[in-house]
């Protein structure tokens, strides 16, 4: 039920002490603090730090603290807090073949140069819930764990990418940049604006909402577009970032970023400029965060509909629609002004449908007296 707020400033003050009440909960159970947040909800982390387009862990847990675990409010925190940070330059675009995997898979091959690595995934749990989980173990216990696990981080040798198995035979596209190709703008300093070329597009993917590019990738695998989509591969792990220093003149290594990537396939029936080939469509998140890459790459692909020469035929296709939509942030601000006072809005509506109901029934009177 919706009372009106009558204080003015008092009564937003109380609000937030409510707010800072709720947050905290129960005062009799520990306070959940931002390494721990940062340490065990790793994947909330993960998407937080992506969609609000800012790589810092501890940030990201913050936010996700402060916001009672509202994943979407939390990405909100952390790209306005992004707003009020300095700029000092670009890094070099980092080099994903090079990275430390801690997992890679591949749906298309069995076999492949460097082998599968499983590592940390739910894909093989039963989804049963855990009540283990309910008791809480010591700290000796956690201690044990730790120093008894392998390191995952263990990479025995080099893992070239699965896509060029089918390279060797021509039979998938690869992208060759060109020397007068412009330099891909910037969307987080630059508004949206149409057309949008597909460096744009997938910096609005990436920071676009996880849930709406699950629903957006399910529907293109149900029909919503020319796709069939096999998954390249994904990887997960930690990768170099450079920068490239005036004063040495050279690119040096500043840290490193986990990472995870996808490449889908999509089988290709070709069109009059184009022969049959395999496509790709690319999805890169931070942290582990394999759903919102997958769900990039199948949407990625779609958005290529009229580069390929297909048929534009759903929502998916339209770059405009999907670029439009896909934001939390935007979507959030726009649905959550609702809440906001409508009173002298609402009132117009009010006497506008009261004079058209008064004029139907006049003409309703008018001609059932004819």
């Amino acid at each position: 039920m919706y009372v009106a707020v009558k204080g003015g400033e008092r009564a937003i003050e109380a609000s937030w002490r409510a707010l800072d009440e709720a947050r905290r909960g129960d005062p009799r159970v520990p306070e959940l603090s931002v390494a721990q947040i940062r340490g065990q909800l790793r994947l909330a982390v993960a998407r937080v730090m992506t969609e609000g387009s800012v790589y810092d862990e501890e940030l990201a847990a913050l936010a996700i603290k402060q916001a009672a675990g509202d994943l979407v409010e939390a990405i909100f925190l952390l790209r306005a807090y992004r707003t009020t940070l300095p700029r000092f330059g670009y890094t070099q675009p980092v080099d994903t073949e090079r990275m430390h995997v801690e997992r890679r898979i591949s749906a298309t091959f069995k076999d492949v140069p460097g082998g599968q690595v499983l590592g940390p995934t739910y894909d093989y749990t039963q989804r049963l819930l855990d009540f283990a989980l309910l008791a809480e173990r010591g700290d000796a216990a956690d201690e044990v764990a730790s120093t008894s696990a392998p390191d995952a981080r263990t990479q025995p040798e080099p893992m070239p990418r699965v896509v060029a198995l089918l390279d060797k035979e021509g039979l998938i596209e690869q992208e060759t940049p060109t020397p007068d190709a412009p330099e891909p703008g910037d969307l987080s300093r630059e508004p949206l604006s149409f057309p949008a070329d597909r460096p744009t597009r997938l910096q609005n993917l990436a920071r676009g909402d996880e849930g709406f590019l699950l629903s957006m990738g399910y529907a293109t695998q149900r029909g919503y577009a020319h796709t069939h989509p096999f998954a390249g591969e994904i990887r997960f792990g930690t990768v170099a970032v450079e920068m490239e220093l005036d004063e040495l003149g050279e690119a040096v290594e500043i840290g490193e970023i986990e990472l995870t990537e996808c490449q889908m396939i999509n089988q290709f029936a070709g069109s009059k400029a184009l022969p049959p080939t395999f496509t790709q469509g690319y999805g890169l998140a931070f942290g582990h965060a394999e759903r919102k890459a997958m769900a990039m790459a199948l949407v990625d692909r779609a958005l290529r509909a009229d580069e390929l020469g297909e048929t534009l035929a759903s929502p998916t296709q339209d770059i405009e629609f999907m670029l439009s939509h896909s934001d939390n942030v935007e979507a959030s601000g726009f649905v959550q002004h609702l809440k906001l006072p409508h009173y002298v809005d609402f009132q117009s509506e009010l006497e506008l449908v009261r004079r058209l109901r008064a004029e139907h029934r006049a003409n309703a009177l008018d001609g059932e007296a004819a």
